[in-house]
C-alpha cells in the first residue's frame, strides 16, 4: 500500500494494496462532465515544479474524483500519474489483475477505453514502465508525488500533451 505523508508530501510504501471497494468505501459519484482539465489545484505541485493541472473530467478521474492526480493520506495506491490509456497498458493491466477496461456502475466507475486520461498508481506505471507497455504521460497533470516511483527522466520520456 503506498500513502501519502502530508507533511513531506512523499508516498511511504507498504506491502500490499486493498481495493476500496473491498474494504467497504463508496466512491462518491460527480457529474458526468466537470470543467477539470488545465485547472490549477491549489498548493499541489506536478513533476516539473508547477502547478497541478486536472487530468479529465470526462471520465472524471482521481483518487478524490475531482478531475486531478491530487493524493492524500487517504490515497492507499498513491493514483498521481495522468496517464492517456492506450490498449497495451489496458491489456497489462488487466493481466496485472486490475482491470480498467470493465464498466462498474455501482462505484460510478465508466470503463476506460484507449485514449481516456485517468490517474493511474505511480507504482503500476513504473511496473509497465519495467515492461515496455508505459502509458503516455501528461506532466503538468502529473502529481510530484510519482516521483518517489518513476524517474522524471523516463515520465518526459512518455510525455504527451
Amino acid at each position: 500500500m503506498q500513502l501519502l505523508n502530508p507533511t513531506e508530501s512523499t508516498c511511504l510504501n507498504f506491502d500490499f494494496i486493498t481495493p476500496l471497494a473491498a474494504i467497504g468505501v463508496a466512491l462518491p459519484r460527480f457529474p458526468a462532465r466537470l470543467e477539470i482539465r488545465n485547472q490549477t489545484m491549489p498548493s499541489h505541485q506536478n513533476v516539473l515544479g508547477g502547478p497541478l493541472r486536472g487530468c479529465s473530467a470526462d471520465p472524471v478521474t482521481g483518487f478524490y474524483r475531482e478531475g486531478s492526480c491530487r493524493t492524500g493520506p487517504e490515497d492507499p495506491g498513491c493514483h498521481a500519474v495522468c496517464a492517456e490509456m492506450t490498449e497495451e497498458f489496458l491489456e497489462f493491466s488487466e493481466e496485472q489483475g486490475n482491470d480498467l477496461s470493465t464498466p462498474h456502475p455501482e462505484y460510478g466507475f465508466p470503463g476506460l477505453k484507449p485514449g481516456d486520461r485517468w490517474c493511474i498508481c505511480a507504482a503500476r506505471w513504473q511496473e509497465a514502465f519495467d515492461a515496455g507497455m508505459a502509458p503516455p504521460v501528461v506532466l503538468s497533470a502529473t502529481h510530484e508525488a510519482a516521483l518517489e516511483f518513476a524517474a522524471l527522466e523516463d515520465l518526459q520520456a512518455h510525455a504527451c500533451g
